[in-house]
């Protein structure tokens, strides 16, 4: 479907304060945290009395705990995915001189450290089969994904918003087990990368919040049409080595259900969460047909519950070739 003027306009308009948004919501390079503050240190002598902590803390960590930190790991590495795809919303170009290709270039920036320093500690850990990890990274990257927005920025918009939100929930979460099984190191890692991940949700929920202001009517369609259809997140095409594209997913959810880390009525919660933040119960000058959205909107959160609620999670761990059964 063709993108419309207005949208282009809208993008045109949001694009003159990109220099603002960026100096808001992301931290210069010479300053912002690095994967080697959190990791033993190569250089020092220190290292392998380091590495061996490490290895020891990791061992008392539950099954299903590795099997979402491995989860975690490859959704942040298949960065190269979401950056391209970024790249090709309507109203950013790579142009020298557009700025939202530079927003998104610095963003892509600061996610890459992600993967960075998860990957480096589950190397370190010894618990995981860091082969099948790096297979299943490379089929994520390599498969590619359809998250149901197209080239649409408002649609975009709301996936971001929606999606830095769940990733900043999943490692909170796992940031808080983590320091509660003796690992702080692990904890701070993951309490920074959440930091992160509420920034970035903090810009794109700005981003659809001036939206509104502007074309309260399509951007209303748009939040709708994602919420109907539902946000697909990125690990719901996982797979280990000679499995077809998503086969892992269902099991890695059910892992990160069980220990809490992000569950059904967490994505409720997050719509929720969004309907406050851009006060979709207070948004005026509708269109008929968005009206009709927004009513849609306002019933969802409660229908999604009931189904949340309705959920079954299986008590028995899924045997991954990414994570071995610890052996004491």
């Amino acid at each position: 479907m063709a993108i419309t003027n207005k949208r282009l306009e809208v993008m045109q308009f949001l694009e003159k304060d990109i220099d603002t948004y960026t100096n808001q919501f992301l931290i210069p390079i010479d300053t912002i945290w690095q994967p080697t503050d959190f990791l033993p240190n190569s250089q020092q002598e220190s290292f392998y009395d380091e590495v061996k902590e490490l290895r020891e803390i990791a061992k008392d960590l539950p099954y299903d705990f590795w099997v979402v930190m491995v989860g975690d790991t490859i959704t942040e590495e298949a960065l190269p995915t979401y950056e391209s795809w970024l790249m090709d919303v309507e109203g950013i170009n790579q142009t020298e001189g557009n700025g939202w290709s530079r927003w998104i270039r610095q963003w892509t920036g600061e996610e890459n450290r992600h993967g960075d320093v998860l990957n480096k500690y589950l190397y370190l850990s010894g618990r995981v089969n860091m082969r099948e990890v790096e297979i299943t990274a490379q089929h994520l990257i390599s498969d590619g994904f359809d998250i149901g927005t197209g080239t649409d920025p408002y649609k975009n918009f709301v996936y971001t918003s929606f999606q830095e939100l769940a990733t900043y929930i999943s490692h909170n979460r796992v940031s808080q087990m983590a320091k509660k099984y003796g690992d702080h190191k692990l904890s701070k890692m993951c309490k920074m990368i959440a930091g992160d991940e509420m920034r970035h949700h903090h810009a794109y929920s700005e981003f659809v919040d001036r939206i509104f202001k502007v074309d309260p009517s399509e951007m209303m369609l748009a939040f709708h049409y994602m919420m109907k259809q539902k946000i697909v997140m990125p690990a719901h095409f996982l797979r280990e080595s000679g499995n077809k594209i998503g086969t892992a997913f269902e099991q890695f959810s059910d892992s990160a259900q069980r220990i809490g880390v992000y569950t059904a009525m967490d994505y409720v919660d997050i719509m929720e969460r969004l309907m406050v933040r851009w006060e979709i119960d207070k948004i005026t000058n509708l269109t008929s047909e968005a009206e009709k959205a927004r009513d849609y909107l306002m019933k969802l959160p409660a229908r999604m519950a009931r189904i949340s609620e309705r959920m079954v999670i299986p008590q028995e761990s899924t045997i991954f070739k990414w994570v071995e059964p610890a052996t004491k």
